[in-house]
């Protein structure tokens, strides 16, 4: 809980410092500069992950990202998900150069099947008394996630720069569970279950072009 509240405290000073330095780089009319960019370690295993990174100011810039994965089956495994997000950067030196941290907000949905069901153990539901295998089993739903990001970023060329980044937060997550055999609720027919965890959910090399 307590990881959960620092997380949040963070995310709040930082988009309320964000949207200040909006209005201040408004008022000066400073020299802003515009990135679009791929993630180029997902490209070879087919997700999409492309972004735009907006300079607010100085040192602070604002970026907003999709992330596609539209594997029914990856490696025997549910993996389509969809994600959108939104963060906040501060770069120490200044706006897309060398180290920064930032905060993120991102919403998602998800056909998937989680890592800790990835062996063949016999469950029980204590309910109905029916057993299950795990590796048959997926889940279907949607989550909120807010935490914080690291990176660095630095000139490969004339308008092209490199991203490294990694980022963890807090994920709350609503979702049914199927068997994928029977097509049938492995958690009984009832509404959304709801799990919360602390893990890394972004990360990668993004290759950026500068576009204006």
């Amino acid at each position: 809980m307590s990881k959960i509240k620092f997380i949040t405290g963070f995310l709040t000073l930082f988009l309320l410092g964000t949207l200040n330095a909006q209005e201040q780089s408004q008022e000066q009319n400073s020299e802003t500069g515009v990135y679009i960019k791929g993630n180029a370690l997902l490209i070879p295993i087919g997700v999409i992950n492309v972004a735009l990174e907006h300079q607010l100011s100085k040192k602070i810039t604002v970026q907003g990202d999709v992330l596609i994965s539209p594997w029914k089956s990856f490696s025997g495994h549910e993996l389509q998900y969809y994600s959108v997000s939104v963060e906040g950067r501060y770069y120490f030196n200044e706006a897309f150069k060398h180290w920064y941290v930032g905060a993120n907000i991102a919403g998602s949905r998800f056909i998937a099947q989680k890592w800790n069901y990835w062996n063949d153990d016999v469950v029980i539901d204590e309910q109905t008394g029916i057993s299950y295998i795990n590796s048959n089993l997926y889940q279907k739903g949607y989550s909120l996630i807010f935490g914080i990001t690291g990176g660095y970023q630095f000139r490969l060329a004339d308008k092209w720069n490199m991203d490294i980044y990694a980022g963890i937060g807090s994920s709350q997550d609503f979702y049914k569970g199927y068997d994928r055999t029977t097509g049938q609720r492995y958690d009984s027919p009832k509404g959304y279950n709801k799990s919360g965890e602390i893990l890394p959910y972004r990360g990668g090399v993004m290759i950026s072009y500068k576009l204006k």
